[in-house]
C-alpha cells in the first residue's frame, strides 16, 4: 500500500455490545481485578461468550479471588454494557462458569527476575506501533471515524436518548485518498441490532445522525446516501452472544489500526503487562506517536521483537515511509538511547502495573485520551523533545 498515492481504504468497528467485545471486556475487568489486589499479579483470561452463558479459563497468580465476587463483576460488565435480553442477561438466567487456574511454573521461570537476571519477556513475538498525520490524535482516519460512530451510538443508547437500538453493532468506513492523503469518505456501513419495534427505515433515521456527527463535514461533501449502508440484510434483532458466539482477542485489528499498518498477531485483552503482546504493543505506539508529533515524519511504523525470558528486544525496525536513510539512523538511535524496551522498562515508563485496562477493550486501544488514573499512557506526546532535530 505504501507505494500508491491515490486508493480507496476501509477500516470497520465493532461495539462494546459485539460477542468478541463483550469477551474482551470481561478479560480485561479480571485482569483489573487482580492488578487492584495485587499490580504484579499475573493474568492470561480467555472469555467464552454464547446464549446464556459466559465461561472463563486461563491462568493466574496472584491474591486470591472468591469465584462469587469474579461472577458478580462479569455480571456487571453485562449489564453495563446494555444486556438484557431472553438470549443474553445479566441476571440470574445468564450462567457464568470460572475455569481460571494457577500460572505455568514454567512460564513464571521464564518471565521472573531472579539474582543478576532481569525479568524476561512473557512470550516470543513481534509488536508493532504506527502514527500518521491524518487525524488530531495521529491515528488512519477510516479506523478512528468507524470507532467515534459507535462510541456515540453507545453514549447515547446509554443515556436513553438513542432507544430502539441494541448493544450490538458495526461500522466500516471507507475513504478516498489522493497523493496519500484522506481526501472524502466513499461509504459508510453501520449494522446494529434493533429492537422489534422499528423497521429497516427507521433504523437508518435513527442512525444517520451519528455518521453526520462522528465524521467532519469537508470529508462528508458531495457524499451520496445511496453509499451509506445500514443493515444490509434488513433486519438484526437477534444479536449479541445469543447470535455469534464471542471470544476474547478475536479483533486485533479493531483494536489497533484497522488494517493501516501491520499486526504482530497478538491479541491484547486478558493479559497483564509483564505479557509483551500487550506492553510492547503499547511501547511502539508512543514512541510512533511521540515521533510523528515531533513533525519529523508524517508517518512512523516500529517494530520490536522479543524471545521468551529474554529481557531486551531482540530488534527494533522504524520505517519513516520518506527513504530519508540518514533520519532513519537518528531515530533508532534515539530510540535506543532514551526508552528502556525491556519488559520492566515497559511498565516503568507507561506505569502500566494499574487497573487501567477495561476501558481499552472497546473503540480502540489507541487515539485514545490519557487520563488521571493512567489509562491510555502510551497515548502522551510528553517526548517530543528526544526527536525534534
Amino acid at each position: 500500500m505504501s507505494n500508491l498515492k491515490n486508493y480507496l481504504f476501509t477500516s470497520e468497528s465493532v461495539s462494546e455490545g459485539h460477542p468478541d467485545k463483550v469477551s474482551d471486556r470481561i478479560s480485561d475487568m479480571v485482569v483489573d481485578n487482580y492488578l487492584s489486589k495485587d499490580p504484579f499479579s499475573r493474568v492470561a483470561c480467555e472469555t467464552l461468550t454464547t446464549t446464556n452463558k459466559v465461561v472463563l479459563a486461563g491462568e493466574v497468580r496472584g491474591p486470591e479471588t472468591k469465584k462469587d465476587e469474579l461472577i458478580e463483576k462479569v455480571r456487571n460488565c453485562i449489564k453495563d454494557i446494555g444486556y438484557d435480553q431472553e438470549g443474553f442477561t445479566w441476571k440470574e438466567a445468564t450462567k457464568i462458569e470460572s475455569h481460571l487456574h494457577s500460572q505455568s511454573a514454567d512460564i513464571a521461570m521464564g518471565v521472573d527476575s531472579s539474582g543478576n537476571k532481569d525479568e524476561g519477556a512473557g512470550d516470543q513475538g513481534i509488536m508493532f506501533g504506527y502514527a500518521c498525520n491524518e487525524t488530531d490524535v495521529l491515528m488512519p482516519a477510516p479506523i478512528h471515524y468507524s470507532h467515534k460512530i459507535l462510541r456515540l451510538m453507545a453514549e447515547d443508547r446509554k443515556t436513553g436518548k438513542l432507544k430502539n437500538i441494541e448493544p450490538d453493532s458495526k461500522s466500516q468506513v471507507t475513504f478516498e485518498y489522493i497523493d496519500s492523503k484522506p481526501v472524502k469518505v466513499k461509504s459508510v456501513v453501520i449494522s446494529s441490532q434493533h429492537s422489534k419495534d422499528v423497521n429497516q427505515a427507521q433504523v437508518i433515521d435513527l442512525l444517520r445522525p451519528y455518521m453526520i456527527k462522528a465524521i467532519p463535514g469537508n470529508f462528508l461533501d458531495g457524499f451520496n446516501d445511496e453509499e451509506f449502508y445500514v443493515n444490509p440484510t434488513g433486519n438484526f434483532v437477534i444479536g449479541g452472544p445469543d447470535g455469534d458466539c464471542g471470544l476474547t482477542g478475536r479483533k486485533i485489528i479493531v483494536d489497533t489500526y484497522g488494517g493501516a499498518a501491520p499486526h504482530g498477531g497478538g491479541a491484547f485483552s486478558g493479559k497483564d503487562p509483564t505479557k509483551v503482546d500487550r506492553s510492547a504493543a503499547y511501547a511502539a505506539r508512543y514512541i510512533a506517536k511521540n515521533i510523528v508529533a515531533s513533525k519529523i515524519s508524517n508517518r512512523c511504523l516500529i517494530q520490536l521483537a522479543y524471545a521468551i525470558g529474554v529481557s531486551k528486544p531482540l530488534s527494533i525496525y522504524v520505517d519513516l515511509f520518506d527513504n530519508d536513510l540518514d533520519k532513519n539512523k537518528f531515530v533508532i538511535e534515539k530510540i535506543k538511547e532514551n526508552f528502556d524496551l525491556s519488559p520492566r522498562g515497559i511498565r516503568e515508563m507507561l506505569e502500566l502495573n494499574k487497573p487501567i485496562y477495561e476501558k481499552t477493550s472497546a473503540y480502540g486501544h489507541f487515539g485514545r485520551t490519557p487520563e488521571k488514573n493512567g489509562s491510555f499512557s502510551w497515548e502522551k506526546t510528553d517526548k517530543l523533545s528526544i526527536f525534534s532535530k
